[in-house]
């Protein structure tokens, strides 16, 4: 008898404005390559905090236009469809999952972060010993939940977009928070590649991150090897 294929609930940001009103949503690597790395051994349901189409940030593929592996992903029609019909976030229940991975953008930043269906199902994957995963500004998702009283980060190994990355590509003053600065403040321990924009992945028992859009396909081929152990 063959084991049940292993469910991975993937969570985009519904957010398409940053609060100064530029236009932001998740980013195409992080989720295209992670996508293909993990969708023939799970089950991939994709969730988003309103449901249906989650905005792609445009600007993820002009940056990306030499990506094979986004534009794949951009031209394949059943992936395309995952993302126009995302599932209501508050619909979902942790216990039929086996991992949560949040992709970046500059959108969680706006909705993922403070979202409280989020922030509980954060909260119980963790708690209940499951991979937790975030990468490059998705770990904002972590600013605002706790695990024993105190502020989930605190004490943790993690990774996500630094503050030079974030300076380098001009947006530290239109950020409603810098990552990097914001959950070091929550007692997290930061960590990152030697280089900006190098991969970077740190795993804390079940807390897992990537630092960068680099960092997604690893932070995956991470989340692959252990779930599959």
């Amino acid at each position: 008898m063959s084991t049940p294929q292993k469910k991975i609930l993937v969570v985009l940001t519904s957010a398409d404005k940053l609060p100064n009103g530029k236009p932001t949503g998740w980013y195409l690597p992080e989720l295209a390559h992670p996508y293909y790395e993990l969708k023939d051994d799970f089950k991939l349901v994709v969730a988003s905090p309103a449901g249906g189409a989650a905005p792609l940030d445009q600007a993820s593929v002009e940056a990306f236009k030499s990506d094979p592996i986004a534009i794949k992903f951009l031209d394949d029609k059943e992936a395309q469809d995952v993302v126009k019909h995302t599932v209501k976030l508050s619909s979902v229940n942790a216990s039929d999952f086996d991992a949560i991975f949040y992709v970046g953008g500059h959108g969680p930043l706006v909705d993922l972060a403070v979202d409280q269906d989020s922030i509980k199902l954060i909260e119980n994957f963790y708690s209940s010993g499951k991979i937790t995963a975030a990468v490059c500004h998705a770990p904002a998702v972590f600013n605002k939940t706790t695990h024993g009283g105190k502020p989930l980060i605190s004490g943790k190994r993690f990774t996500g977009f630094s503050n030079v990355e974030e300076e380098a590509v001009g947006m530290t003053n239109d950020v409603p928070f810098l990552l990097e600065t914001s959950l070091t403040s929550l007692g997290g321990k930061y960590e990152k590649a030697s280089e900006p924009w190098a991969p970077w992945v740190v795993v804390d028992g079940n807390l897992y991150t990537g630092q960068n859009p680099a960092s997604a396909g690893p932070l995956a081929e991470r989340i692959k090897k252990d779930l599959l152990a």
